[in-house]
């Protein structure tokens, strides 16, 4: 158990997140999350945080709004020391974002730049700004997607952010190398959550189009997530570093 320890978990009220929350504590890591909107949902996420016996918190949080980052780390120090009695946390995990589908034809200059800042710049400035209150030793854990790796037509700015998200994960795992800081990547195969308007998990004939891709013959669950993102925050992990896990049940093999 890696008691005491702190994690920071963007986007923890709900989906993949929310799981992500509920699989640290299980762990015996203390989580302080964000969301964008839904606090009370954030709140729920906190209240089965403590039942477990860890200590939470919730703070809100767009990923897009960079120039709220600096307000937003000045918070986060408040609360470390009022409800974690600490100074620093651990654990980084970039989990916040939004689905986006449209061909390349369709996608328009303003969503794509909106894709930029929730994806990319608020993942690598969010990161920058954090780094002085982590500690050494720390994780940090980016959420990307398979998408990444393979292609289905509509999704070409979404992946195209989660590729560099990729890349600059491994530049982090070089250059925090001497603060003992690994940087990992997580890459979601298509799970049935409601991100991206609950396409996965509502539309029956995607759903089975992703099972018949897939190895182990259907669609991901938030319970197939969560729990490799709290192992990378391990004791058991600390040897992996710049590496791109994949946790998609053998898609498109």
């Amino acid at each position: 158990m890696e008691n005491g320890k702190i994690a920071l978990v963007t986007g923890g009220s709900r989906g993949l997140g929310k799981n992500t929350a509920l699989s640290l504590a299980k762990k015996g890591i203390n989580v302080l999350l964000t969301y964008n909107s839904k606090k009370a949902e954030a709140a729920a996420v906190v209240a089965e945080i403590e039942k477990a016996g860890q200590k939470a918190a919730a703070l809100q949080l767009n990923v897009g709004d960079i120039k709220s980052f600096d307000g937003f780390i000045k918070q986060v120090e408040q609360v470390l020391k009022d409800k974690f009695n600490s100074s620093r946390f651990d654990f980084l995990i970039n989990n916040a974002g939004t689905g986006y589908y449209n061909p390349v034809t369709a996608t328009t200059e303003e969503d794509f730049d909106n894709l930029v800042n929730i994806h990319l710049k608020g993942v690598y400035f969010l990161t920058q700004k954090s780094l002085p209150i982590m500690n050494d030793g720390g994780r940090i854990i980016n959420i990307s997607s398979g998408l990444a790796r393979f292609s289905f037509p509509g999704s070409s700015a979404y992946a195209s952010m989660k590729g560099a998200v990729e890349v600059f994960t491994r530049y982090l795992a070089k250059e925090l190398g001497p603060r003992g800081i690994a940087a990992n990547i997580v890459a979601p195969g298509a799970i049935e959550t409601d991100f991206g308007g609950g396409r996965v998990r509502d539309n029956a004939d995607l759903n089975k189009q992703i099972s018949s891709v897939t190895a182990l013959g259907r669609a991901g669950l938030p319970d197939d997530i969560g729990g490799v993102v709290s192992f990378l925050c391990t004791e058991d992990a600390r040897w992996i570093n710049g590496q791109r896990i994949e946790v998609s049940g053998g898609m498109m093999l």
